[in-house]
């Protein structure tokens, strides 16, 4: 339980002692219950794209990412901050959005049509995913591939949507499939280390997210100063 000491006051007096008492409650990871929402919203819109559901039933397809997707990476995102997880809160946060966004367009939109609208906001929430990849690269390097992917999967449909062309939607609809497999490949691993406490598939983790298997304990000495416990952001 770390401890804060207030600074020396302006007459030199001896610093007055105060206790800070921070609880710390252990929480399970977020992500394997975001990429299970991942995988369902990837593997509904691939089927849509790739003619594996008919035409008429894509309001439907709308609804079923919508609900699959938004609720599970919500509930991720909101467990993401309460672990101070960079990744998981905004990446998982970032990605129940696009979900939303893309679920209520294709359930409003005519069926099999297109939305330029749609491509457009993908290019950015591609470039945004894309950050959260970046940074989940420097410890986890299978949940990074699986943003890097998601990234690709949104940037193919936007130029899909933007353009047209068989070929986009056809391409952006195979991306779908591998992104659904690779997600669940992480959720398996993930989930297996939450049991076993180790490493069981690789995860390829590397850094700080390898030295969490190691026995290696972060300092708390410096927890008053972490968002959340600082008066400032």
């Amino acid at each position: 339980m770390p401890t804060m000491e207030a600074p020396v006051n302006e007459q030199g007096d001896q610093p007055d002692r105060r206790m800070a008492r921070i609880f710390l409650r252990p929480i399970v990871n977020p992500l394997p219950m975001g990429f299970v929402g991942l995988a369902g919203a990837t593997i509904m819109l691939s089927a849509a794209q790739l003619g594996w559901v008919p035409v008429a039933q894509s309001a439907d397809v709308g609804l079923v990412v919508v609900l699959v997707a938004v609720p599970l990476q919500l509930i991720a995102a909101v467990m993401g901050f309460l672990t101070r997880d960079a990744v998981a809160s905004t990446g998982l946060g970032t990605l129940a959005v696009s979900w939303l966004i893309i679920g209520v367009l294709t359930l409003i939109g005519p069926a099999g049509g297109r939305s330029r609208t749609l491509g457009f906001i993908l290019f950015y929430l591609s470039a945004a995913v894309l950050l959260s990849a970046t940074v989940a690269a420097l410890g986890k390097l299978v949940p990074a591939l699986v943003l890097m992917l998601t990234t690709a999967r949104f940037a193919v449909t936007g130029i899909y949507e933007y353009l047209g062309g068989t070929g986009w939607e056809h391409a952006a609809g195979w991306i779908g499939v591998a992104l659904a497999a690779l997600a669940l490949y992480a959720v398996l691993a993930m989930e297996l280390e939450n049991l076993r406490h180790e490493p069981v598939l690789p995860m390829l983790r590397s850094g700080s997210g390898r030295a969490v298997f190691k026995g290696a304990v972060p300092p708390l000495g410096d927890v008053e100063r972490e968002a959340g416990v600082r008066q400032q952001l």
